[in-house]
This record gives structure tokens, C-alpha cells and sequence, in this order.
């Protein structure tokens, strides 16, 4: 298909009107008047402005399609409230017998009162519900019975949690895939073009399926775990997997050193306010030799890292692991997720050793209140984005969907303004500009349309230039372009 969009502003490049020729999937032609012959679709713009598709660098994409689909209780404040809204929908919608009643979203690090065995407890209804940062599952006895675990794993954190969730995750193929690529409509209605999958389960195969099925609304770079290791053979990361017509490249290769702030396992160099004991620090997931030798494992199998690290203590060893192994092959760049409590001789160990951090600023304001409270003292140098920019750092920006809202404005917003709801921005000294977020939000492409590049466009009603921090977050989308073909269009 050749398309062209008249009359166009490309965002960053002033208020000149051009024409965007695309052709073949690429962009052939950017200037103030392209002829069309017969074959070509003309839209006419009208001064709409055009951007380079965004990508989310940091997703799970299977528990995003779950938790869309389960009760939500992440406006609780308290065990009590979980607990109210759980008993509320079991009046209206119990479970079938067999079933259990999956929920999604609290979060317990400022609740006034710690969750007990029996509170979930409502009769023969079996109820297991996901923390907002997916890393604690809070189940019943009739929904462990299910998955043949104990009344004493009521409260999991962890691995442990992680298996238990997979474990109530179990979700026939087919579904599967018809949620995801549902969801995939839906973000594309964002302007997103790409997401980074750290899905646990098997995101390489799920990805390949889907795509040999007809799916093309989507590029994935799909990540690896260490348990899924033997099963990714041929997977390497940036290259495209065969029979995916180049929609699916393998991803990075997903290592942890610590758990997460608001199940108190973030592993950190002070110790938490009310917590005793060798977790008072949080947990460390690896001695720092074993995680040199899993990383040594992926890239012998053609596989970056990218290694999970929220605490102080955890990005320090995370940048140990990178400095251990040295150059990687290729001139490849190594990853680390989340980077949410940097010490400040951390920050320019970043650009020396060429990783990139992927970071989610929604998670600055969902967890403002936490940080204050658990990191009281040291905030200034919690999700430290202008600092990493500062000191030399690549960022990618991401959501960690569903922890945040798989929509890129939203995690631009947050970047730019770290506030939201009318409250006052939370340590303004680390926003970064608009132009900067726009620029990290790109998949590692170039920031403006370029002749020649792959036609992966949005049209946007507004310059998101000169939006504030709330327009941002509700930027109008009304056309997402993936190689030259719609994918969203509201014009």
C-alpha cells in the first residue's frame, strides 16, 4: 500500500507543513508537496502532528490480558476493604464450584493493619488475589487446595508468589491469545507500535503462535527466563524469530536480584523502618557469583540481560554482574530494570558500562507515599531520572503492565511532570523534558520520521511539545501506523 498524509507537522520540527509519502513500509518521501498517482490513499491531516510510534519497554503481557479480567481491588487501604469487595462480588458472581475467584491489584505497605490466615476465609468460596506489584499472592485454603499447596501458604511473597499466580494463571491457549490480541487494538489506540515482553511464560512461543496465526497489529522483542532457557533455543536477542515476518525478535534475558518495595523486598543498604532481622535489608534473590554465572548462561545462547534491581543494594550488584562480564558480543548493551533507589556512585556506572536502565515513572507516583515512608531520608535519589540522564545513562521508558497502565503517555507524563490527581510533583528535581521522555520511548529508533525509516507513525491532534503534564496523559491518538499499515484509525 502507498500512503500519503498531507499536509502533516512532524513533532519537534516546527510549525512547517509537509507530506508524508509511505511507501512499501517505509517513509519515502518528507516534503511540502508530494504528487500521488491513482494507487495512492491521500489523507489530508490538516496540521495533525506525526511522531515515531512509541514502544513500552517493560511489560508482562499475558498477566495484563489476566488482570484486566479480574476483581480489582487496588482502591483498598486496608485488609478490611480487600476483604469488603471480595465478599461483594461473591454475593453477586460466586465462583463455580472448582473455580476460584481471582483478584488483582492491593497493595500493603501502609495498611493500618497486617492481613490475617482467616480473613479471607468466606465460606467454601475459593479466593486468591495478586498484589499490585505481582510480587505477593494472598490465598485462601480452598483456592490452595486447587494447586495442591497448604493452609500455611496464605500469604506468599516471591518466587513463591510467582508460582502460585502461574499456577492460578492456567488460561487455555486460545483464550490467551484472542485477550492479547484484544489488548494489543487497545494499545495501539495509544500509539504503541512495540512492547518488551518479560512475560514468564514462554513470550517467544506465545508471540510466534499468534503472528503464524495472522496476528500484525504489534512488534515484540520477547524475553527469556532462566527456567525457560532450554525451551528458547535459537532465540537470541534483536534477532527476528523465524515465521514472525520480523514482528518478533527475541528479548532480553530476565535475571532478578531482589523483590519489590511494597512486599519490603527490595534489597536496600538501610534497613526497613519496621522490619527486624536479616530481611529488614529486603532479600537479595543471588550471591552475586551465581548471577554472573546465569548471565554467562543466556549469552552463550545468544541472549543479553536484563536483570531486575529496585533497592540500592540490588542496583549496585546488578552493575557488579555488567562490570563482570565485561564487553558483551557485539557491542550489545545490557539492561537494568527498574533502577528505583540508585546510590550516587552508581549513577555514572551506567554509561561506563554502557547498560541501559529501564524505567517506569508511573511507579514514582504510585509509590510516593511508600518510598516516603520506607526510604524516609534518601527519595532524593528514588527514581532518579534526570540524575541517570544527567550522569550519561540510556533510559528506556516502560509501564511494567500491570503494575502501571500499559499507555505511554500516561509513563511520559509521569517522566515530565512526577505528579498526578493535583498533588504537588514529587521531587521535580528529577523530570526530565518532554522531548527527553519522547525520545526514550521509541524503542531505541530515531526520534523524528526520517526518510527511509520503517513507517511505524502516529497522528496526534496536538504537539505533545507544549502539553502539560495532564495533556500528556490523556494525548488524543487518532492514527497508529505499524510498517505502513493502520493498526488505529479515528480519522
Amino acid at each position: 500500500m502507498t500512503l500519503l498524509l498531507r499536509r502533516a507537522r512532524l513533532v519537534g520540527a516546527g510549525d512547517e507543513l509537509v507530506d508524508v509519502l509511505v511507501r512499501e513500509g517505509r517513509v519515502a518521501a518528507l516534503a511540502p508537496r508530494v504528487e500521488a498517482d491513482a494507487a495512492t490513499e491521500v489523507i489530508d491531516l490538516d496540521g495533525r502532528f506525526v511522531h515515531p510510534g512509541l514502544w513500552d519497554g517493560h511489560v508482562h503481557s499475558g498477566q495484563v490480558s489476566m488482570a484486566a479480567r479480574r476483581l480489582d481491588v487496588s482502591g483498598a487501604d486496608s485488609a478490611a476493604e480487600v476483604v469488603a469487595l471480595v465478599r461483594a462480588r461473591l454475593d453477586v458472581a460466586p465462583p463455580a464450584p472448582g473455580d476460584v475467584l481471582l483478584g488483582f491489584g492491593f497493595r500493603d505497605g501502609l495498611w493500618p493493619e497486617e492481613p490475617q490466615p482467616e480473613d479471607l476465609e468466606l465460606g467454601e468460596h475459593a479466593v486468591s488475589l495478586v498484589s499490585g506489584d505481582v510480587h505477593t499472592v494472598w490465598s485462601n485454603r480452598a483456592a490452595l487446595a486447587t494447586i495442591d499447596r497448604g493452609p500455611d501458604d496464605w500469604w506468599l511473597r516471591e518466587q513463591d508468589a510467582f508460582d502460585a499466580n502461574i499456577a492460578f494463571s492456567v488460561v487455555p491457549e486460545a483464550v490467551l491469545d484472542r485477550w492479547a490480541i484484544e489488548d494489543a487494538g487497545a494499545w495501539a489506540r495509544r500509539g504503541i507500535v512495540g512492547i518488551h515482553d518479560l512475560e514468564m511464560e514462554d513470550a517467544p512461543g506465545a508471540w510466534a503462535r499468534r503472528v503464524a496465526a495472522g496476528f500484525g497489529g504489534l512488534r515484540v522483542r520477547a524475553g527469556v527466563y532462566p527456567a525457560g532457557l532450554d525451551a528458547a533455543v535459537g532465540v537470541r536477542t534483536g534477532v527476528a524469530i523465524e515465521g514472525t515476518r520480523g514482528l518478533v525478535e527475541g528479548g532480553s534475558f530476565k535475571l532478578f536480584t531482589d523483590g519489590s518495595l511494597n512486599t519490603r523486598t527490595a534489597w536496600c543498604a538501610e534497613p526497613y523502618p519496621d522490619l527486624e532481622g536479616a530481611e529488614a535489608f529486603g532479600l537479595a534473590t543471588y550471591e552475586l557469583d551465581e548471577l554472573v554465572a546465569l548471565a554467562r548462561e543466556g549469552l552463550a545462547q545468544g541472549l543479553v540481560p536484563t536483570i531486575h534491581a529496585i533497592g540500592d543494594r540490588a542496583v549496585t550488584m546488578a552493575l557488579d554482574v555488567f562490570a563482570a562480564l565485561g564487553p558483551l558480543p557485539g557491542g550489545a548493551r545490557g539492561r537494568l530494570e527498574h533502577a528505583q533507589l540508585v546510590a550516587a556512585r552508581d549513577l555514572p556506572r551506567f554509561a561506563e558500562l554502557g547498560v541501559v536502565a529501564s524505567v517506569q515513572p508511573a511507579h514514582a507516583l504510585d509509590d510516593r507515599d511508600v518510598a516516603d515512608h520506607f526510604w524516609a531520608g534518601r527519595t532524593d535519589r528514588a527514581f532518579p531520572l534526570r540524575a541517570l540522564l544527567d550522569a550519561g545513562a540510556e533510559l528506556a521508558l516502560g509501564s511494567d503492565a500491570p503494575v502501571a497502565a500499559l499507555d505511554p503517555w500516561r509513563t511520559i507524563s509521569a517522566a515530565v511532570s512526577r505528579t498526578r490527581d493535583g498533588l504537588a510533583p514529587w521531587h521535580p528535581e528529577q523530570r526530565i523534558t518532554t522531548a527527553e521522555a519522547l525520545a526514550v520511548s521509541v524503542g531505541g529508533g530515531p526520534a523524528r520520521v526520517e526518510v527511509g525509516g520503517v513507517a511505524d507513525l502516529i497522528v496526534l491532534e496536538a504537539d505533545p511539545l507544549t502539553a502539560s503534564g495532564e495533556q500528556l496523559a490523556s494525548m488524543p491518538v487518532v492514527g497508529t501506523l505499524l510498517g505502513g499499515d493502520w493498526t488505529h484509525r479515528a480519522l
